[in-house]
């Protein structure tokens, strides 16, 4: 079984602390300074320039982001850069549908934000059960079990990234599922439950449950996961699904469905490739969630990349809404404008977070705009009512092939961002960690001079030990994407430095050295096409990454000019409770919040921490330890008064080994 992605860091949180015990034991504890009294919660006002259409005129947090514009933003004032020291726990909730894999039950990743909504906390887990908790003492309403086998169909865990809310404009009375919940399932079932009972709610597809996979009509090897929750635009419930990556060379093609929030009922379609091109390839779906503008009547969707991920003779003809972001029109779903990021995707570098919405003042100009981070590292910064360029967007000359690889074709040119800059530097080969190389013996030295490398973009080979894939397909910035601050306009995204290697394999020499996969990282077979491959971590003989740290950081950026205010390393590498120097980071899954007050509070670290930072300053305020890794975005909301963050800490096998089942929240002492 190959290393997974991160398993490098965790395992040389072990392996240097070993050879090197000096720098390990840098615990970094939740700070024991004293908690100030409560107050009356406030709401910051909203800035000048910033349309009501993008900030809700009162605090929520009903949807995977916080809101439809992804900015992950909290108007509340009641916890401030100046008491979040005081912090302190005040209920936790343990869901009991956890696994760590060692047994019949394959391993849990549990991702899933806590929606606050009709005064309730709701979330989903990896065993596809629904529950509603207290949000002020943790206490559960009810729960619904949907009986969902546990079996990992289309990913090699059990996943879950929890639940939507809808609810009517105009209730009529004593009618059930006027508020409805909906949870999504690995087999592609879509549920529909009461907001209120927890009961499925009968008029909604078939009797509350909807089988997606109904229109699963193309190259059907594997369900249409609903791992993502639905993202809910009036009465429109946006559906994309989850497949199985690296597998197969013709896959199901990618679609998103909008589908009738009260009766299940499809409304329109979404295809991302021609029909020419689904004949042979698939994919190029929307396994994230995405972002909307109701005002202008637009969805925002981030597109995969097309099948086979590595290899792509299959489908030599432009596919220009693959890997890109696109914007729809929310009651036809026809195509209003959309920009490709990346031009025949031979990287797996899926367009993996929703873009974030975000108003901001340039040279004087007020800009509707849209942030769209990438695995790459690249924030692309667009106009979103028309997808023009904000900052100029340029297409630059990137690295060709070697003549190694059969029937491939390279983009000559790729898009490159002026501003902001790149999150990590893709044009040389990341510097040689000297600690790992010593340890090593040299080991990393002779790897990094075995490995191609000639910049950003450079393509898989079938010479040597392979291309060296930085930033690597888990992303430079994953899934939890930007939040932002509409009054300061800073734009927060954590970012990871993860090294790989890829090497494409002709078939009969593929079929001789498979030895197995990871989670993110192995041999994986392509089947059909010509070439399977092998992705690796760039690592020494003790696991320790060949690459020098920091392995993560937390990037603030001012949007009125696209530059850096401040960078740091967030979180520690760590295992076995030894802890890395918090200067080296750690790589992270999960998302940002921003608040008012002034804080950002995240979680997605591998030392199993929750924090909290100054939004000006990037100073650290306040940590406590979770049960596991927290890589599902954190929550921020009021309920009676009285201002709450919440986090799940379920942890990802990606990231290390440790897994939980905990929901944990926070708040100030009551006066």
């Amino acid at each position: 079984m190959s290393t997974n992605v991160y398993a490098v860091l965790r395992a040389a949180a072990t392996g240097a602390a070993l050879a090197l015990l000096a720098a390990c034991g840098n615990n970094a504890a939740a700070r024991q300074t004293g908690a100030p009294e409560g107050q009356a919660s406030t709401t910051a006002p909203v800035a000048a320039n910033t349309p009501s259409s993008l900030v809700p005129a009162e605090p929520t947090w009903d949807s995977f982001h916080g809101q439809l514009n992804a900015q992950k933003y909290s108007p509340l004032t009641q916890i401030t850069a100046d008491n979040v020291a005081g912090l302190e726990k005040v209920w936790e909730f343990h869901t009991g549908d956890v696994s760590d894999g060692s047994g019949d039950t394959p391993a849990t990743v549990w991702s899933a934000t806590p929606i606050f909504a009709n005064d309730t906390l709701y979330i989903g887990t990896p065993f596809y059960r629904l529950i509603a908790l207290d949000p002020a003492t943790g206490e559960q309403k009810w729960a619904f079990d949907t009986h969902t086998k546990k079996k990992a169909l289309t990913q090699p865990v059990l996943k879950n990234r929890g639940v939507s809310y809808w609810a009517a404009d105009k209730p009529v009375p004593g009618k059930a599922c006027q508020k409805i919940v909906y949870m999504g399932t690995m087999d592609a079932r879509l549920f529909a439950l009461d907001a209120d009972t927890g009961e499925k709610c009968p008029e909604f597809a078939d009797n509350g449950v909807l089988d997606v996979n109904q229109w699963n009509d193309t190259h059907a090897k594997w369900p249409l996961s609903l791992l993502q929750p639905p993202t809910v635009v009036g009465d429109h419930l946006l559906l994309g699904w989850a497949g199985k990556d690296w597998a197969f060379e013709q896959a199901p093609p990618g679609t998103v469905f909008s589908i009738n929030a009260r009766t299940g009922k499809r409304e329109w379609t979404f295809q991302a490739l021609s029909d020419e091109m689904r004949k042979n390839s698939g994919t190029a779906n929307v396994w994230t969630h995405m972002s909307a503008d109701e005002e202008l009547g637009l969805v925002y969707v981030p597109v995969s990349s097309p099948s086979p991920n590595f290899w792509g003779g299959n489908r030599q003809e432009k596919a220009p809404l693959a890997t890109s972001t696109t914007a729809l029109d929310l009651d036809t779903g026809e195509v209003v404008w959309s920009r490709q990021w990346v031009h025949h995707d031979i990287w797996d570098y899926d367009i993996n977070a929703a873009p974030t919405l975000m108003d901001i003042t340039v040279d004087g100009e007020n800009i509707p705009a849209l942030v769209q981070a990438t695995k790459m590292g690249f924030l692309f910064v667009v106009n979103r009512k028309t997808g023009e360029d904000v900052w100029p967007i340029e297409e630059r000359p990137v690295p060709a092939g070697d003549g190694s690889v059969a029937g491939e074709i390279y983009s000559p040119t790729q898009p490159f961002p002026t501003k902001p800059a790149p999150l990590l530097d893709q044009t040389r080969k990341p510097p040689v960690w000297k600690l790992a190389d010593i340890v090593g013996g040299g080991q990393c030295s002779r790897l990094w001079d075995q490995l191609d490398y000639r910049g950003m973009y450079t393509p898989p080979t079938t010479k040597g030990e392979g291309a060296m894939a930085y930033p690597d397909s888990s992303g430079g910035v994953q899934w939890g994407g930007v939040a932002f601050d509409p009054a300061s306009q800073t734009a927060i995204v954590n970012t990871s430095h993860i090294v790989q290697y890829v090497k494409l394999y002709e078939r009969e020499a593929y079929e001789q050295a498979d030895s197995g996969s990871g989670n993110e990282s192995g041999f994986s077979p392509q089947t059909g096409a010509p070439y399977g491959m092998r992705l690796k971590v760039a690592m020494n003989w003790l696991g320790m990454p060949c690459w020098q740290p920091p392995f993560g950081e937390l990037v603030a950026l001012d949007m009125h000019t696209g530059e850096v205010k401040w960078r740091r390393p967030v979180g520690a590498s760590q295992k076995y409770g030894f802890f890395m120097p918090e200067k080296w980071g750690s790589p992270t899954i999960g998302g940002p919040a921003v608040t008012a007050g002034g804080v950002v509070f995240i979680g997605a670290s591998m030392d199993a921490k929750l924090r909290a930072f100054s939004l000006e300053t990037g100073e650290q305020l306040w940590s406590d330890q979770a049960q596991a890794p927290a890589v599902a975005n954190p929550s921020v909301y009021e309920y009676q008064g009285r201002q709450y963050v919440a986090f799940v800490a379920g942890g990802n096998t990606i990231l290390k080994d440790q897994v939980g089942d905990q929901v944990v929240v926070y708040a100030l002492p009551r006066e």
